[in-house]
């Protein structure tokens, strides 16, 4: 087996001690495959994580990452289902950021014929969770208005596909004046918000008599404060991130981290009764733990026929830094993607 290129966290904390590095690479285990990496997925779970803010974080020395696609170069001696030469698309607990990985077999799953590789590294992670948080939790169905926070992020763009499939009003919101007319002219969201000082009452308008009933939360602070208000009884919010916790640099800015904690806002569950509304938490690494379940969700996933994830900036491995920083600013449109070459 060949050496692997691999970009390793030392301990978490401090993203400029991500460092690429050559490393020895074993044969795959009776029950894995080995997967020449052709593309690699980030996402926000990849900066927290980094940042030593995510609780599911290893301890000392690891190797972000969650998801990714290649080719398969080597299998297991009890592995049947899959064979050298193969396509494929694969989520693991961390690991990712690699030239070769070697996984269990379930945790891979056939690329399409007529996707990219970077299409399908931008797929696994955030479609599980957009359908999980969607279907699973949200309860969606035909007719029911859902607000979409991030909505022109790769998670932002599935669920709202997946939204249209079943028939519901989607509402999406950005940060950016420019992520507005690429929503409009690229997703078919029924309206999309800028989320500025106006929100609110722009919120309140666009829903004119439409009760809002399903909220993908993924923001934090004021803005998770005016979506619970605006929301209906009966109502369901997902909370799967927290983008206002994220910092710009290499380093959490803790001052700024500690203010924003003691500001959250704080949902009495006493009042949850009077109010009849739900407020639920969602974690993608889970998910990864129950094999079955994911497997199960991933069929029904698959079979809503999705488009392939938009893929909105390539970067080569040796540019990971600079995927990194911008994802980090907010600045990315659809999913960023860092190819891994021979």
């Amino acid at each position: 087996m060949p050496e692997r290129q691999v970009y390793r966290m030392p301990k978490a904390g401090n993203i400029r001690d991500l460092r690429l590095t050559t490393e020895a690479m074993h044969n795959p285990e009776a029950h894995e495959v080995c997967v020449k990496v052709k593309a690699v997925g980030l996402n926000f779970a990849d900066i927290f994580a980094m940042q030593g803010l995510y609780s599911a974080t290893p301890a000392g020395s690891f190797i972000p990452g969650l998801e990714y696609s290649g080719e398969i170069t080597g299998v297991g001696s009890e592995v049947t289902e899959w064979k050298i030469g193969d396509r494929v698309m694969g989520a693991t607990k961390f690991g990712g950021y690699v030239s070769y990985i070697n996984s269990h077999h379930r945790y891979v799953i056939p690329l399409p014929d007529d996707w990219s590789f970077e299409e399908g590294a931008g797929f696994l992670v955030q479609g599980l969770t957009a359908y999980y948080a969607l279907t699973e939790l949200g309860n969606l169905q035909k007719g029911m208005t859902v607000l979409i926070h991030s909505a022109a992020g790769g998670v932002g763009i599935l669920a709202n596909r997946i939204c249209k499939k079943y028939g519901a009003y989607t509402i999406g919101t950005v940060g950016q004046a420019g992520k507005v007319d690429f929503l409009r002219k690229e997703e078919a969201y029924d309206a999309v918000i800028l989320r500025d000082s106006s929100f609110y009452d722009k919120l309140k308008n666009t829903l004119a008599d439409r009760p809002l009933l399903l909220i993908m939360e993924c923001i934090g602070g004021k803005i998770l404060k005016q979506g619970w208000k605006a929301m209906a009884p009966m109502g369901r919010m997902v909370v799967y991130g927290n983008a206002s916790f994220s910092s710009h640099g290499s380093t959490p800015n803790y001052p700024r981290l500690i203010w924003k904690f003691l500001k959250r806002p704080k949902i009495d569950p006493l009042r949850l009764p009077t109010q009849n509304k739900s407020l639920m938490g969602f974690n993608l690494i889970y998910l990864y733990e129950q094999t079955e379940m994911m497997h199960q969700m991933l069929h029904r996933l698959q079979a809503l026929q999705l488009r392939p994830q938009h893929i909105g900036h390539v970067y080569g491995f040796d540019e990971m830094h600079e995927a990194i920083q911008l994802f980090q600013r907010g600045n990315s449109v659809g999913k960023v993607v860092v190819k891994v070459t021979d």
